[in-house]
């Protein structure tokens, strides 16, 4: 409950932003009492939007008005704007936290480099060079070289720098295939001369994709939800892709889910046994039922 609580609350402040900087972006000058009566908020609050949430922006003040540098007026589009407004309201996502930083956000060139899905973070402090890297490449359109794993890998083209549940990752092209890879087991990350075209329907895959698993091949998974558990998935997609098909007469749930790895959602199904079972396809099922088994047997064999 309490995560839900965190993310409400996340979202009426990224909000709540949004509307101020397009006024800002607007050319209009705004005041703090004003703006306290608008959005329902104290005084207090609309204080901290301005004089912390968003002190870097390049603010002019006139008495106790606040606008936005006439330089960059008019320049922002409604995107930027809700991107910048939802980068700000969860600063400490990010491994660098200095206001520059966040001031560079304000650049839509650079604020595409990112994706933020989940407002939990791991602690990358140790490595903001590395992070500050891959945002050049990404937004300098420059191919990468780098050690994943063990392995080399080559003329890498970069996407998104993407956060999913609290962990950073790359999205990134290998040749013709899409690949993710965790942040922080980047090793010896090399940027070349050499630049690439990003692929507009790629770009669009990544940000539209509710997962990490991105992959333009997906197969559909039909599942069953026993009814004493369906107000959880009705109540919000827990599922990757998930699609509510049908409802059974006593509150069960036909759902289908959208796919590119089997892992993408088997651990999901494990959690919610014995109340979520797979209907199709036989082969995933099947699998399912093998590991719960190798489990099972593994756990016996234990003295």
């Amino acid at each position: 409950m309490a995560k839900t609580t965190t993310s409400s609350t996340h979202e009426k402040v990224s909000v709540r932003l949004a509307e101020i900087l397009i006024k800002l972006n607007r050319g209009e000058k705004l005041d703090p009492h004003q703006l306290a009566e608008e959005f329902g908020v104290t005084l207090r609050t609309i204080q901290r939007d301005l004089l912390e949430r968003l002190a870097y922006l390049p603010f002019t003040k006139d008495q106790h008005y606040f606008a936005l540098d006439p330089y960059y007026l008019g320049k922002l589009t409604t995107a930027d704007i809700q991107r910048f407004a939802s980068l700000s309201g969860i600063k400490a996502l990010f491994p660098v936290l200095s206001d520059n930083f966040l001031s560079e956000i304000f650049d839509a060139r650079i604020s595409h480099a990112y994706l933020v899905k989940g407002h939990h973070y791991e602690d990358l402090s140790d490595k903001n060079s590395d992070f500050k890297q891959l945002e050049q490449a990404i937004v300098q359109r420059q191919l990468i070289h780098f050690i994943y794993k063990g392995k080399t890998y080559t003329a890498i083209k970069p996407y998104k720098l993407v956060n999913h549940n609290g962990i950073w990752y790359l999205a990134a092209k290998d040749e013709q295939q899409i690949k993710t890879f965790c942040f922080s087991q980047l090793k010896s990350i090399q940027v070349d001369k050499r630049v690439f075209s990003p692929e507009a329907d790629l770009n669009t895959l990544i940000e539209q994709d509710d997962s990490i698993w991105f992959s333009e091949n997906k197969w559909e998974v039909v599942l069953k939800v026993e009814h004493r558990v369906a107000p959880y998935f009705k109540r919000r997609d827990l599922l990757p892709n998930q699609q509510i098909d049908k409802e059974l007469e006593d509150g069960s749930l036909i759902i289908s889910s959208r796919i590119a790895h089997d892992n993408q959602l088997l651990p999901l199904i494990k959690y919610w046994i014995p109340h979520v079972s797979i209907i199709a396809p036989n082969e995933l099922r099947i699998s399912l039922l093998q590991s719960l088994r190798d489990y099972l047997n593994d756990d016996e064999a234990k003295p």
